[in-house]
């Protein structure tokens, strides 16, 4: 009698924002996908990592995991003819070997605009809230196919008035909770929602782990991250040191977590909980798909390049890191942490 199929293996995932370097994470979706040995059941999304997300369960819904791949490659085709007058402004992937040895970068056309949005805000330079992600995501999610997916999606975003992190999730996710998520105050007024203005999520949640540990969610957690950790050397011309602020930034807030459940786990590991506050408390297995190492000679400015053959090239190598992790880390899932959070991320 021939052996019956094993079950897929049920994971989470948590997305990491970084503008068009979500094009990565298109790829490791793409790539996850196709994996029958998993089974996606939870996401938790920052940023472009959300708008990665939404997209996938909007395709995911309506035809499954083939959808799902067609609902992403049409969401970043949007983004990419969207931006298309945008990148005029912004060196695109093929200028970059003449960025890194121009004597003149400081004065790139990115950073004259940041120069200018450091003097006046969004309020100032953008009357009529001008938007392009706006229309993409109101033509390429169905928010009524996000919202009836039994894959739970939790959507982070900055509250401006308390700071604090709101998680957005089931009936909450619309439109403008997924431009909260990715509202860099610099850029874009704030999202009001009910009367409260919101702004990026990865300020203080890039992504939120915690959604994931304080509900059924699979224990198996796949993180993928776009912002490298560690960074050789010290930055010393401007635009070095405001990429390296940009990155410390938006990995603070997951390192704060990640440290937080180390520390959980070696409680619970040796047992010195009470039998009370253990029941609070479950152990998760950690796994993690780096992009941020891949990414890590890509300059700040290219987050905001929407050129096609970038976007490509980057899904590219979301779907080659994907490969490797699968072929290498997926046999643990269900069993333990591919990582050692201490030495992966948190150990200088």
């Amino acid at each position: 009698m021939a052996r019956s199929a094993h079950k897929p293996k049920p994971v989470s995932l948590a997305l990491q924002g970084g503008g068009a370097h979500g094009a990565f994470t298109w790829g490791v979706l793409e790539r996850l996908s196709e994996c029958e040995t998993l089974d996606i059941r939870a996401i938790t999304a920052t940023s472009a990592g959300a708008m990665n997300a939404a997209a996938y369960l909007t395709g995911f819904e309506k035809d499954g995991p083939e959808g799902a791949r067609a609902a992403l490659e049409s969401f970043w085709k949007e983004i990419s003819r969207r931006g298309a007058p945008l990148d005029a402004l912004m060196p695109s992937s093929a200028a970059s070997d003449f960025m890194a040895n121009n004597p003149f970068t400081p004065w790139t056309p990115h950073s004259f605009a940041t120069a200018i949005t450091s003097l006046l805000s969004p309020y100032d330079l953008n009357p009529f809230d001008f938007n392009p992600l706006r229309e993409t995501v109101r033509e390429c999610i169905d928010f009524d196919a996000v919202r009836a997916s039994s894959v739970r999606l939790f959507v982070a975003a900055t509250n401006v008035e308390t700071g604090k992190v709101r998680i957005f999730e089931e009936g909450d996710i619309t439109a403008e909770a997924l431009l909260a998520s990715a509202c860099l105050p610099q850029t874009f007024r704030a999202v009001e929602i009910d009367g409260v203005p919101y702004w990026d999520g990865g300020y203080l949640g890039n992504p939120s782990l915690f959604p994931l540990l304080y509900t059924e969610a699979p224990k198996d957690v796949i993180l993928v991250t776009l912002n490298p950790i560690e960074r050789a050397g010290t930055p010393r011309s401007a635009g070095e040191i405001q990429d390296r602020l940009n990155e410390i930034t938006f990995n603070a807030s997951l390192l704060g977590e990640l440290r937080a459940i180390a520390f959980v786990q070696k409680l619970l590991n040796k047992n010195l909980l009470t039998k009370a506050v253990r029941s609070e408390y479950r152990k998760v297995n950690i796994h993690a798909i780096r992009g941020g190492e891949s990414l890590r000679e890509l300059r700040l400015e290219s987050k905001y390049d929407t050129s096609w053959p970038f976007l490509s090239e980057l899904r590219d190598k979301g779907r080659s890191y994907a490969e490797d992790w699968i072929d290498t880390c997926q046999p643990l899932v269900g069993k333990q942490s591919s990582l050692d959070i201490h030495q992966d991320f948190l150990d200088d």
